[in-house]
């Protein structure tokens, strides 16, 4: 199930750090994903944190490689579909 929507609304959360620009969430059984487009220093950068219960993980993908990023997840979704 999808969330939030882009763009964030500013003060919406004040947890939230000040340089997401975009967030989305999604619930899935018992995991939540947060997918939060931010900016820093060094440029733009996609978070990707999967809550279970109180743990987190996170992974961070630089914006300027999402396209090459997305294409694999896309193959791999065909590679399910195509599984009986």
């Amino acid at each position: 199930m999808k969330g939030t929507g882009c763009p964030k609304q500013p003060g919406t959360d004040s947890n939230v750090d000040d340089d997401i620009i975009c967030t989305e969430k999604i619930i899935a059984d018992r995991k939540t994903f947060f997918l939060d487009l931010k900016s820093n220093a060094r440029g733009r950068v996609v978070r990707i944190t999967e809550k279970v219960s109180s743990n987190r993980d996170r992974i961070m993908v630089p914006a300027e490689i999402l396209d090459d990023f997305i294409a694999a997840l896309e193959d791999i979704r065909k590679a399910n579909a195509e599984q009986p």
